[in-house]
Formats: structure tokens, C-alpha cells, sequence
């Protein structure tokens, strides 16, 4: 099944950076700073990105697409061809309460709530809140940041946007079933619940934040955060689908000035109540789950910038015929990025990406459930005013296993935000 037509939206995204940059010349009409207003009760802000990407490899004449599926979020949307808008609103309804909303729209699609959360801050002398709503993700560094403006280079890294094989509402019978689907998360299908060829999951969506509760406290040293959620990092969720929660959390320490180590857990049931049933399972089993661990750093000084992360994730699922899969189902996912400011308003920037996982035993063979893949991204960003900034970039997948296991992509994003 081949990706959709890109041809509308390709005409959105040239339209909207020919908008951005016509606007950046009578700049004087765009806002350069959040809107504040109601005495001060009410902020708005956004930020506005289009960008567009050409892949180059075997088969592909002049600007393709990227069909080996790297870049993808879902079956339909990819990071490198799209138009995003998102628009935030924080309303202080007293000296304690807070309420926060984000609407994003990708490529003029229906709108949808990113966040939506209240914030209640007790003490007005202390670092401590709660948040309850569709709230910000209490797991990993790279998902407090996945915004355009805060990303140095174009893609994401694989821990946090690439597709495994791996769904919430079908799983595999047995590992023969999960070994036929390697290297094929944009649109994988098994035997275990809903039929129906669909998109995987990846390790953290970056994407779509979770709803819970989340309890929040810092120091000038330490910045603690911990949550309970309907959904999980691999599944956020707005409604509860198979009756458990997920507990994630934080701890953040800041030791000498620009130097910040982080840690991070987390754990619940990710799958669909009806995938535990037809496995046999009872409507209250909550063994189908995903555990996952992440560390974190990131240095500056000067003109550096050098962060690195790793996310270990382990799911469980049903066994529930032979040959049976070897449990727990484990990724490993590594990023290295730096930058580094040339002259003012100019940058250069590089990420290493690797993203292994575990071996299980089929019928024939013994092999990783689910193909490595290996990315390296480069590019340079100038800013052409302080909050319009052009990105371009180049970057190259490897990996074992997929119909298109090679794949070259340059890409070019304008980022506006305020």
C-alpha cells in the first residue's frame, strides 16, 4: 500500500512559506512577542512551520518522497512534508490557578487539542504545582522540546517519532507472525485483535501528550516531576481503554552552571482491552505493558550546545502460540546531538540516531523482532529575523530490514513562532 498523494499538501506548504516569508518583510505586522492582554490574565503565542523534503536512492527520480517511511508519524503524516500551526493560550484564573490550552493543526486538518490542563500552584513563594488535564509528559528531555523553534535540526529522533510494528489494539500470536512485520511499522498487521492494516507505535510519542494528574516541584538544583495517565509514552490517550494507568516520572539535577543530568521511568498497559480478550486474557488483565527507562544530558558553554539520550523500552505481550515470543520485547534507542553558533543568527548542528532491539526465535530463524535503524542528520540554521528562522538539513537512514532499507532525505523548514 503506497503512501498518499502528496500533491495538495505540497502546494499548502510552498503557499504557507511563501506567506511566512512575505510577512517577514512587512514585519512590522507580525507579532514578535506572546499577546498579552486582560491586565495581564491572559497570554497568547504560537508558532507556525512549513517545511518540505525531498528523498533521494535507488528508484527515486528528482524530488521523491519518503518511501521508505523514516520520517513518518501515522500512515498519513511525515515530518518531512508538512504544515503545522499551533496556538497556546494561558488564562490566570486567581493568584493560584492557571488553565493552559494548545491547538495544532497539521496541514489544515481538523484542529486538535495538544494540551488542555489546569495548573494549581499552592504556594505562590515556591517552585511546585499540579497539573491535571491533558498534561505535559513527565518522561525523557526530547518531549519537553519537540516544538520547530526548540528543534535544532528537522527530524526527530527515532526513540520519539519512529514507527515500530508494534499496535495497541492488534498484536502478534506468535513470533513468526511479529518477524513478517520487521521493518514495516507504517502499516503492520497481526492476528491478535483488529485485523486491519494500520501504523505502529514508536517508543515515546512526541506527538500527543497524555491525561493525568502530574505533580511538579523544583530547586535551583533538582527538578522533580511524576504523574499518573490513562494512556502510555508508546499510546497517550484521552479516554481509558483498557482500565489501567501508567506511572512515569523525572529527576533532574543541575550540578555547575549549563550542565543538567536527567533520569526517567515509566510503566503501564498499553494495549486495548478487546486485543486482552481475544488473547484470552480477562477484561481486567493488565500484563500486555510497556516499561521503559531513559537517561538524559545536555551541556553548553559558550558557543556549544551537546545533548545526548538513551530510552530502553520493554513491552510484554500475550503468548499465545507457538513458536512463542521471547519476553520482554526490548528497544534501545541512542541520540547524539550538538550545535555549534558560528556568527550570530547562524548555527550548525548534527544527530547521531540508533534504534536496536532485542532478538526472538521463529520458526526458521533467530533475529532482532524489529529492524535497527541508524540515522545521521546534519544542517545549518540561520535566523532571519529573532523569531523566523530557516532550517535546511540532510539526512540518511540505514536500516537492516523493510522494503527500502537506504534512504537519503534533504529537507528545508521556516519556523515562525511568537
Amino acid at each position: 500500500m503506497p503512501p498518499k498523494p502528496y500533491r495538495g499538501r505540497s502546494r499548502v506548504i510552498v503557499l504557507a512559506a511563501v506567506a511566512l516569508l512575505t510577512g517577514a518583510r512587512t514585519y512590522a505586522q507580525l507579532p514578535g512577542e506572546p499577546i498579552v492582554f486582560g491586565d495581564g490574565r491572559v497570554t497568547l503565542g504560537g508558532d507556525v512551520s512549513a517545511t518540505y523534503g525531498c528523498a533521494h536512492g535507488q528508484g527515486i527520480a528528482g524530488c521523491g518522497e519518503d518511501v521508505g517511511f523514516f520520517n513518518y508519524t501515522s500512515y498519513d503524516d511525515s515530518l518531512i512534508r508538512n504544515f503545522r500551526i499551533d496556538l497556546s493560550a494561558s488564562v490566570k484564573a486567581g493568584e493560584h490557578i492557571s488553565f493552559l490550552t494548545e491547538i495544532r493543526t497539521d496541514n489544515l486538518d481538523t484542529p486538535q487539542p495538544y494540551a488542555l490542563y489546569a495548573r494549581i500552584r499552592p504556594w505562590r513563594d515556591r517552585r511546585f504545582d499540579i497539573q491535571i488535564g491533558r498534561i505535559p509528559p513527565s518522561f525523557g528531555a526530547f518531549s519537553r522540546r519537540p516544538y520547530p523553534s526548540d528543534n535544532m535540526l528537522i527530524g526527530y529522533p527515532l526513540a520519539y517519532q519512529y514507527l515500530t510494528s508494534l499496535r495497541s489494539d492488534a498484536l502478534p500470536a506468535n513470533s513468526d507472525e511479529l518477524l513478517r512485520m520487521r521493518g514495516r511499522g507504517w502499516l503492520s498487521s497481526f492476528s491478535v485483535g483488529d485485523p486491519t492494516p494500520r501504523a505502529g507505535l514508536p517508543l515515546v510519542n512526541a506527538l500527543s501528550w497524555d491525561t493525568g494528574v502530574q505533580v511538579h516541584a523544583a530547586t535551583d538544583l533538582v527538578d522533580v516531576a511524576a504523574s499518573v495517565t490513562t494512556g502510555t509514552l508508546t499510546k497517550p490517550l484521552v479516554r481509558d481503554n483498557n482500565g489501567g494507568k501508567q506511572v512515569s516520572g523525572r529527576v533532574a539535577v543541575q550540578p555547575v552552571q549549563g550542565l543538567i543530568l536527567g533520569t526517567s521511568l515509566a510503566r503501564g498497559p498499553f494495549a486495548a482491552r478487546d486485543v486482552a480478550v481475544t488473547a484470552g486474557l480477562s477484561t481486567d488483565d493488565r500484563s500486555i505493558t510497556q516499561t521503559a527507562w531513559g537517561a538524559d544530558i545536555e551541556y553548553s558553554r559558550g558557543h556549544y550546545l551537546v545533548r545526548a539520550e538513551t530510552v530502553l523500552s520493554a513491552w510484554r505481550v500475550p503468548l499465545v502460540r507457538t513458536p512463542v515470543i521471547d519476553l520482554p520485547l526490548r528497544a534501545v534507542a541512542t541520540s547524539i546531538e550538538g550545535r555549534y553558533r558560528v556568527v550570530p543568527g547562524l548555527y550548525g548542528a548534527m544527530r547521531w540516531d540508533h534504534l536496536g532491539f532485542s532478538e526472538i526465535q521463529g520458526s526458521t530463524v533467530r533475529r532482532e523482532w524489529e529492524a535497527p535503524v541508524t540515522r545521521i542528520e546534519a544542517g545549518i540554521g540561520y535566523s532571519l529575523m529573532h523569531n523566523l528562522l530557516l532550517k535546511v538539513a540532510y539526512q540518511h537512514n540505514d536500516r537492516d530490514g523493510g522494503r527500502v532499507p537506504t534512504l537519503g532525505i534533504t529537507a528545508a523548514q521556516l519556523v515562525y513562532w511568537f
